[in-house]
């Protein structure tokens, strides 16, 4: 029987496929993502096997098979996957498949590296997915993860638990991630900052780590994967 938070998400992510595909191609080349693939690059050696989870319609997947990788882009909705299929098709270096990240279908130490993007924060269990991460990458690969800054728009989405509702969007500050991946096996590398508009960067760059997570819309890290203690 499929999980409850899994059938949820499932379907709020097929109703908002066609919208998100319909805005990707300018998120990925101009705006909240554009910084993601070159960050991706200065650590990530090419024609590795990366595995994009929550890979909304693929644009981001396409461009990482276009800058040398081989991709696997894996997303919860057959929406988004059908939609994937459909603008990337005839790329050999590409694949899509539907799964979900509590049980991703890649065998242990299957991967080369990863890219999660705001994806993590749409999982019951975070630290789970972290642990799963963990196995189907190969020793000392990367994982860059993207975590909503504090007041990022889209974490409306996890407001209504205060109320007792039931909601698909488990929000978490970027330094409990950091905190959390840390302790799981994870170090953080380096990170990169998207700030919000309106925030003066040229300030920002004087702010310590903390601070800087504070004032964006979203905390790229990237980890690598280092052995499990005990």
């Amino acid at each position: 029987m499929m999980d409850e938070w899994r059938k949820m998400a499932e379907a709020a992510w097929n109703d908002k496929a066609d919208l998100w595909n319909s805005n990707s191609v300018e998120m990925w080349n101009a705006g909240s993502r554009k910084d993601i693939i070159p960050f991706f690059k200065e650590f990530v050696p090419e024609e590795g096997h990366i595995g994009d989870l929550g890979c909304g319609d693929g644009y981001g997947s396409y461009l990482l098979s276009q800058n040398g990788y081989r991709v696997t882009g894996m997303d919860l909705s057959p929406r988004m996957i059908e939609l994937a299929n459909q603008n990337q098709s005839e790329n050999e270096r590409l694949s899509f498949i539907q799964g979900d990240l509590t049980n991703p279908p890649f065998k242990e130490a299957q991967l080369d590296g990863i890219m999660a993007i705001n994806s993590l924060e749409w999982t019951k269990d975070p630290l789970s997915v972290l642990k799963e991460i963990h196995r189907i990458t190969k020793p000392e690969s990367y994982a860059l993860f993207g975590i909503l800054g504090p007041t990022a728009h889209p974490r409306k989405n996890s407001f209504g638990r205060l109320r007792g509702e039931k909601v698909i969007c488990n929000t978490m500050m970027p330094w409990e991630f950091e905190q959390l991946a840390q302790e799981n096996g994870w170090k953080k590398i380096a990170e990169h900052h998207v700030y919000k508009r309106g925030v003066d960067t040229h300030f920002a760059r004087q702010l310590s780590s903390e601070l800087k997570q504070a004032l964006t819309f979203m905390t790229l890290f990237m980890l690598q994967k280092q052995n499990l203690k005990g």
